[in-house]
């Protein structure tokens, strides 16, 4: 039909064309020059589209193809799970970790803390940095209704004695770190948290004392861990810490069934008078 049509306005253009030429269109329209030209150069279009028809319609047809893989394209991702396959790879290739720190980022921790909606744990001997996000702490508490899981070492455990050791081995004397003064006051601390919000939020905040060689300390806040070794001579906090994200990652099960090991040999702490608490645990 197409070419039927556009060989009928190029035929009454030739038409056209001849009577113009035997003068026949001056008798009917004189002066008509214009109107001469203009259908002149519709004709040669008329030609030009015949000509290339069929290189149009297989342009039509390779956009028609385009469009289908394009809505094909879009199906098959329609289909995929973005993050569910970020997170296999990510398990696969890096057990979870997503980035190492040359210390622990307190900042960056306490704005996991504010905006943890499950649950905060710390593991360690003593907490050194608690000052930092001490108020980011006490926010979980109360406006998020979060608890919040603290494990200490026993302050008169025999393994504050071999931490001290440690601590000294490669340190002046005078850089020395009292480890059982240092739960001690971790533990004030931490019952100056507690008596500050109102009795109702207290029990979300949970403080248990350990008798164990620690393997690691951990700082989490949900799916986010931060985890260092206790290294000789230097305090974890100073150590590398690396980021793990995600509790069901090889690195993030691994960590928190070592939480969950501890958690389950520590003995409670009651802050509302933990000099006597922990003088009834033996350790």
């Amino acid at each position: 039909m197409e070419r039927v049509a556009l060989g009928v306005m190029a035929a009454s253009g030739i038409v056209v064309l001849v009577a113009d030429l035997l003068g026949w269109l001056d008798a009917l329209a004189p002066g008509g020059a214009l109107p001469k030209v203009t259908l002149l150069i519709l004709s040669t279009v008329t030609v030009f589209l015949l000509l290339e028809i069929d290189r149009l319609r297989k342009l039509d047809d390779v956009q028609e193809q385009l469009t289908k893989l394009d809505d094909n394209v879009q199906a098959h991702l329609s289909k995929l799970d973005i993050n569910a396959v970020a997170r296999q790879l990510k398990q696969e290739h890096y057990a979870g970790v997503i980035k190492v720190h040359g210390r622990f980022p307190e900042e960056e921790f306490a704005r996991f803390v504010e905006g943890a909606g499950q649950d905060v744990t710390i593991l360690q001997t003593w907490i050194p940095n608690l000052h930092h996000f001490k108020r980011a702490l006490e926010k979980a508490i109360v406006d998020q209704q979060v608890t919040v899981r603290v494990l200490l070492l026993h302050p008169s455990s025999p393994v504050a004695g071999l931490r001290d050791e440690a601590l000294r081995t490669v340190r002046d004397p005078a850089l020395s770190v009292d480890v059982r003064a240092s739960v001690e006051s971790c533990l004030a601390g931490l019952a100056e948290l507690s008596l500050g919000v109102q009795e109702a939020d207290r029990t979300r905040l949970q403080v248990r004392v350990y008798n164990s060689l620690p393997s690691i300390a951990v700082y989490k806040a949900d799916e986010h861990f931060l985890v260092s070794s206790f290294l000789h001579g230097q305090l974890a906090i100073d150590s590398t810490q690396i980021e793990i994200d995600g509790a069901d990652t090889v690195m993030g099960q691994q960590v928190q069934r070592e939480l969950s090991t501890l958690w389950s040999i520590g003995s409670d702490v009651n802050l509302c008078d933990w000099r006597a608490s922990i003088r009834t645990i033996t350790p």
